[in-house]
């Protein structure tokens, strides 16, 4: 952990969760019921941005539930196949290689993170040929997993991108958009995602994290899952280094924590196989306890 000198402005704290599929999700609400079994409470950051799978995680500890009914439910559920042994698919999958292949291709090609992002726009529309089944499905799911659908009045940013122009946003509850519709948007990847006539991508290409969206917060903490790499080139700022150094500048001291060695090796091409959930789960729980008091200082000082 590396954590910067006091700053002199007042205390306010933004909690920055960023994306890494179902083991990501796990991980971080895994490690915020860790703190919170030491009385360090997360969830009561002055704001919460959270990207993709951070998304689901900023909507599920600001519905009301006890962060450790969600690390229970994660524990409770049943057993799944280890990563690498599920039948193959018919079409390219979400994640693993086939994902990993379709976006890198994307990534090579483009000129600059502007250019990936209209790029990946063009891509994912094109493989759109559901008529919106496959959004009413995706709706279907992240309705399921979320235990409160109405934004909370605590201040919540969910990034996206306009999958037509490439061109980022942001969802709040005075965007006039559903919560379930900002988290499915967030979280969609290779096939976009229908609000009414709009078309919406996963927040991750908007940047990695989105930590810049904490701007002008004196505490800010990043939960990263993918321990800040970066499949973009440096170049074009897209990476969390980037975004902390920005902070930084600006009078924000911040704090990043990885997972450790205890999740298990699923942040990686697996990282959405529900198989990990457990492991990760149980490794973020672990790591908040042992992080919980190194951690105090900076987040209630």
């Amino acid at each position: 952990m590396n954590i910067t000198p006091s700053s002199s402005r007042a205390l306010t704290r933004a909690l920055v969760l960023a994306g890494a599929g179902a083991a990501g999700n796990a991980w971080q609400l895994g490690l915020i019921a860790g703190l919170s079994a030491h009385s360090l409470e997360l969830t009561e950051a002055d704001l919460i941005v959270g990207t993709s799978a951070g998304s689901t995680v900023a909507a599920q500890i600001t519905s009301g539930t006890p962060s450790s009914e969600l690390y229970a439910a994660i524990v409770a559920e049943p057993a799944r196949p280890a990563p690498g042994r599920t039948p193959p698919a018919t079409r390219p999958a979400l994640s693993g290689p086939d994902y990993m292949a379709w976006s890198d291709a994307i990534i090579a090609a483009s000129a600059d993170a502007a250019d990936m992002r209209r790029r990946i726009g063009a891509a994912a529309l094109e493989r759109d040929s559901s008529e919106g089944a496959d959004a009413a499905r995706w709706r279907s799911i992240v309705s399921a997993r979320l235990p409160r659908h109405a934004w909370p009045e605590q201040r919540v940013l969910i990034p996206a991108v306009d999958a037509r122009t490439g061109e980022p946003v942001v969802f709040d509850r005075h965007s006039g958009i559903d919560l379930v519709d900002a988290v499915a948007a967030s979280t969609s990847a290779m096939t976009p995602y229908r609000i009414g006539e709009d078309r919406y991508l996963n927040g991750g290409y908007r940047r990695s994290s989105n930590a810049d969206l904490a701007e002008g917060f004196s505490r800010v903490l990043i939960l990263e899952p993918f321990g800040g790499r970066s499949r973009q080139p440096l170049a074009w700022g897209m990476d969390l280094a980037t975004q902390v150094e920005e902070l930084r500048a600006s009078g924000s001291v911040v704090e990043t924590v990885f997972p450790d060695a205890g999740a298990g090796d699923v942040f990686n091409a697996n990282a959405l196989d529900p198989s990990t959930r457990l492991p990760a789960a149980r490794g973020g729980y672990a790591q908040g306890q042992a992080l919980a008091e190194s951690l105090r200082g900076f987040w209630c000082a």
